[in-house]
């Protein structure tokens, strides 16, 4: 399957974590291709840190929700404490992976939803995601990532 993820951080040294991620996403697969950069201000909640993103795009034959639970795994091993306060929101963070989309496929559990809920309202998912996919369209709307682009304020 191929996943495209994407890697935020906003503390600490942003690129060495960015690059620490992608090293071991990239562990025990054929390699994958990762986009530029992109900086933005925290999406959903305040703080003083502008996040680094950026894309990857890298093939597995894990299943989602196990993809789901290494994911999971890398971020406790590379130090990333939890992405949200007592309250449920968002807060500043080490090393945060998405799973923004995997092929053509469609998933809506309680756990994993793909393509990434905020897909289509996050630039610095969908700026990544061009570079990473361009032909990629979603599988509800049917739009590319350039095409949602255009419709971000």
């Amino acid at each position: 399957m191929n996943y495209y993820l994407n890697i935020g951080s906003n503390i600490g040294d942003r690129r060495d974590n960015l690059y620490r991620a992608v090293v071991a996403l990239s562990a025990g697969t054929g390699g994958c291709a990762v986009s530029s950069i992109v900086e933005s201000e925290p999406w959903g909640f305040e703080s003083e840190n502008r996040f680094m993103n950026l894309g990857v795009h890298l093939y597995s034959d894990l299943e989602p929700l196990v993809m789901l639970e290494h994911i999971h795994e890398i971020e406790r091993r590379l130090g990333s404490a939890a992405h949200r306060d007592a309250q449920g929101g968002y807060i500043d963070r080490l090393v945060d992976i998405d799973i923004m989309a995997i092929d053509d496929i469609v998933i809506d559990t309680p756990t994993l939803q793909v393509p990434h809920p905020h897909l289509p309202e996050r630039d610095f998912f969908l700026r990544p995601m061009m570079q990473l996919a361009p032909d990629w369209r979603h599988p509800i709307t049917g739009l590319t990532a350039e095409q949602m682009l255009t419709y971000l304020p």
